[in-house]
């Protein structure tokens, strides 16, 4: 095991620790943006270590496509290659192998699927997935499991579940480099608690050094994402980092941290900046739109960040989608903001005052008191009392 995880502080379920990896000592809860090509697009290594990132989630199956694993080894790893000196995590590469590919097909072997260079079929199994990513060098690397939409129904949410944690034993039998390299377990098991429970118990006995909660933030209900987060939470051990893949909303991430998770990550907020959209604590603001044209207030008059002291509303309007320079901004921004968020999260634990926190958060967001009735339903299970950001005519609605 190369990680080590010391829980600093509690709120209930919330936690904030210290996770010591080989390239960082990171401070949780924390946020991690995704850099597919080894890249946050728009944005230079140092920017990201102005901000505060301290994990970047590279992508396995984009990075052997291009520049391929053997070059990337060669040159002495991702984290020379792309310079950039703190954590890395790598995926397993098959959640893009499902999403982004036509016929992709999942058996006991691994994961066929057409190549985009020539149309041949290929083969990813949990042994070059581990191989792969072995040769990338980062921090943290992901088991390959069976990918199912959470929106799937009927037997083979239990199979891709089972079929999990048979390649969980074949990933850790492929693992070379473990005292570098940190292999999570990705618990799976759809909507079903029966099922997920039974992926818990079964990563929990191989003695991992921490966990993902996988399969979710794919389209299913809040109400449901919520429950498998906390229900997988109560279980998983206190003593590991917990992983909720794919959640990059600000409020999902406050209400995690509140169920007791500790890691992010999304492509969401650097996509919506390309888009155009920034992150405010009232939610978001769109630059594109009309309104914006004359408008010479920053982004967020209460962010401290390089793009909100220089530049104003009506000069990123005139950018985006128009300039690079309009994304570039924006994305400084967005994750400049999920960084803060993180480091508020954490320090607010340490100090005590997570409950004020999260009532602070709500009021800026639900400014008329119309918290979404899942949000009230998690912060109940997670202990914290949002009643006073909470208008009584609203807590009946979804």
């Amino acid at each position: 095991m190369a990680l080590r995880f010391e829980v600093l502080g509690r709120f209930n379920r919330a936690r904030a620790a210290q996770l010591t990896l080989p390239h960082f000592l990171c401070q949780t809860p924390l946020f991690m943006p995704v850099g597919t090509q080894g890249t946050i697009k728009g944005l230079t290594t140092t920017q990201l270590e102005d901000i505060g990132c301290q994990i970047i989630l590279g992508n396995t199956y984009h990075l052997a496509l291009r520049p391929t694993s053997e070059l990337i080894d060669e040159l002495g790893g991702l984290h020379k290659f792309m310079n950039w000196p703190r954590a890395l995590l790598t995926d397993s590469g098959g959640f893009q192998m499902v999403s982004l590919l036509h016929l992709a097909d999942i058996t006991e072997k691994g994961v066929t699927f057409q190549s985009p260079v020539d149309g041949k079929p290929m083969l990813l199994t949990p042994e070059e997935s581990i191989q792969i990513q072995n040769r990338i060098g980062a921090d943290i690397i992901m088991a390959l499991d069976d990918v199912v939409k959470t929106t799937i129904t009927g037997p083979r949410i239990g199979e891709a579940m089972r079929r999990t944690l048979r390649w969980i034993d074949r990933c850790i039998a492929a693992h070379k480099r473990p005292h570098e390299q940190n292999l999570f377990g990705i618990v799976q098991g759809g909507l079903d608690p029966v099922l997920r429970d039974e992926c818990v118990r079964g990563l929990v006995a191989r003695d991992l050094p921490g966990y993902a909660i996988g399969g979710l933030a794919g389209g299913e209900d809040k109400d449901s994402f919520w429950r498998v987060v906390a229900q997988c939470t109560t279980t998983l051990p206190e003593d590991k980092p917990r992983y909720v893949m794919g959640v990059g909303y600000p409020l999902d991430i406050v209400v995690c941290s509140a169920l007791g998770a500790d890691m992010y990550d999304c492509v969401y907020p650097t996509r919506t900046a390309r888009f155009g959209t920034a992150l405010v604590p009232e939610g978001v603001v769109k630059l594109k739109h009309k309104a914006m044209a004359d408008d010479t207030s920053p982004i967020d008059p209460t962010c401290a960040c390089m793009v909100c002291k220089n530049y104003t509303r009506a000069y990123i309007h005139c950018l985006v989608t128009k300039d690079a320079m309009g994304s570039q901004l924006l994305s400084y921004h967005n994750l400049y903001y999920m960084m803060t968020l993180s480091r508020d999260l954490h320090s607010s634990i340490i100090q005590g005052r997570f409950p004020e926190f999260v009532c602070k958060f709500l009021q800026k967001m639900f400014p008329k008191g119309d918290v979404p009735q899942w949000v009230c339903n998690a912060m109940e299970v997670a202990g914290i009392d949002i009643s006073s950001c909470c208008a009584p005519f609203f807590s009946s609605q979804g």
